[in-house]
């Protein structure tokens, strides 16, 4: 059974673009997540749980716009505001009311919020908060967790998976990573002994780390971190960029009761379009304010797209829709489902098989350890996951990563769409069955 030959017979106008793209496009992709075997279906609609391709084949998405699409895709009152927008105007660059009312909403709903300043990604968000942070602590050094992500700032894109010491990505200079200090995920106690060697300026946690497949921080390992950097004067940072408004209206922190000092956002509330914010501790942040501060006690930040009205607009209107938490109960339990059934399904053929997540995300790792870092989540068994997602593409699923599958649900997906997805795992399982 060769899973992939059915793709490949219905997306022959993809392939054909493939081969144009190859040549403007290093890989021929434009992100290196997006690389599909043998190449790419590309997209030319989506609305709701649903993407279609240029051969008209319509797949079933829970990679849902890298997580960003909590509502879906094209949420009608989303492409109203937007529309709207764009009659009077798609880029400014300079103040306007939006941008001033997603930020309200922003500190209305997320506990720690108090004051906010907006950039164009989570990455930046990342740059411009460790700028921050470094600001106000008058130290240099700063810390991130082994399999954490935080976009492609160089400071922080070390030991995103094992081995640690092995660099990601070339171009990353002993001189840009000397100040970095890798801690280990959900070990307080290492953390702890770590910590006490270095004066760090901040601390940056994904609490579910994403990348790694939607793994949970421990309870007691995020308080004990919080007690951790507040003990010895270090920024507590959480990188929300995935669970903020994602986990319910106030993110992780409000979930878990934990407040950082700042706080990273992206995705969810750009509504679609690009985003990021940084935000906090209005003692922290007012750094930023350069008639209080100067340099050295002033941090600078700045861009061109900071505060984009297409962005806000589109932001608005999601977080109000979000604000009352209603949209979160079917999302939620669709994510207890998924989690249970699929752990069951795979358990039944004789697997091995851990489920992680959070309310409407989740990770199948094949692995019989239980998943509480990268460390143990890169035990998982790839060539499976990839013949997982490669079924799952056959029968119109979509999801990502294929050697470690995790995946988003949105409001727009049904029931259907997710005894479909389950339906789907039934029959991989009994078909790998046989060959085990």
């Amino acid at each position: 059974m060769i899973l992939s030959q059915s793709y490949e017979k219905r997306t022959l106008k993809s392939r054909k673009i493939f081969e144009r793209a190859k040549k403007v496009f290093p890989a021929g992709i434009s992100y290196r997540i997006r690389s599909i075997e043998p190449y790419p279906f590309y997209v030319s609609k989506a609305r709701g749980s649903k993407v279609t391709d240029i051969d008209g084949n319509t797949y079933t998405d829970y990679w849902c716009g890298h997580f960003a699409l909590i509502l879906g895709h094209s949420p009608p009152k989303v492409v109203r505001a937007v529309k709207e927008q764009a009659e009077k105007g798609f880029h400014y660059g300079i103040s306007h009311e939006l941008e001033v009312k997603l930020a309200e909403q922003i500190c209305k709903m997320v506990p720690s919020a108090q004051l906010l300043r907006f950039c164009g990604s989570g990455t930046e968000a990342n740059m411009f908060a460790t700028r921050l942070a470094r600001t106000y602590t008058h130290r240099t050094k700063i810390g991130k967790f082994e399999g954490n992500w935080h976009g492609a700032y160089d400071p922080l894109h070390i030991a995103t998976r094992p081995p640690f010491d092995k660099l990601p990505s070339g171009g990353l200079t002993a001189g840009t990573l000397k100040d970095t200090v890798v801690l280990p995920y959900n070990n307080l106690e290492e953390t702890r002994r770590i910590m006490n060697e270095h004066e760090l300026a901040s601390v940056v946690i994904e609490p579910v780390m994403g990348a790694g497949g939607m793994i949970p921080a421990k309870l007691e390992f995020l308080k004990g971190l919080a007690e951790l950097c507040e003990e010895r004067g270090t920024t507590m940072i959480f990188d929300e960029v995935i669970t903020g408004f994602r986990l319910g209206p106030g993110g992780a922190q409000k979930k878990w009761g934990i407040m950082p000092d700042l706080t990273i956002l992206g995705k969810i509330p750009g509504g679609g379009l690009p985003i990021g914010a940084i935000t906090g501790k209005r003692e922290i942040m007012e750094h930023m304010d350069h008639t209080k501060y100067e340099v050295p006690e002033y941090c600078f930040h700045g861009g061109t797209y900071t505060g984009n009205p297409m962005s806000m607009a589109a932001g608005l209107v999601t977080l109000k829709i979000l604000e009352d938490g209603s949209a979160y109960k079917k999302i939620d339990a669709f994510g207890d489902k998924a989690r249970k059934e699929l752990g069951d399904i795979f358990g039944r053929a004789g697997f091995d098989i851990h489920m992680t997540g959070v309310g409407s995300i989740f990770g199948c790792h094949f692995t019989k350890v239980p998943v509480v870092d990268m460390i143990t989540a890169s035990t998982g068994d790839k060539e499976l996951s990839k013949k997982f997602t490669t079924h799952l593409l056959d029968k119109k699923i979509f999801a990502l990563t294929p050697e470690l599958v995790h995946c988003a649900i949105s409001a727009a997906h049904t029931k259907s769409d997710i005894d479909e997805f389950l339906s789907a795992a039934e029959e991989f399982a009994k078909h790998e069955k046989q060959f085990r």
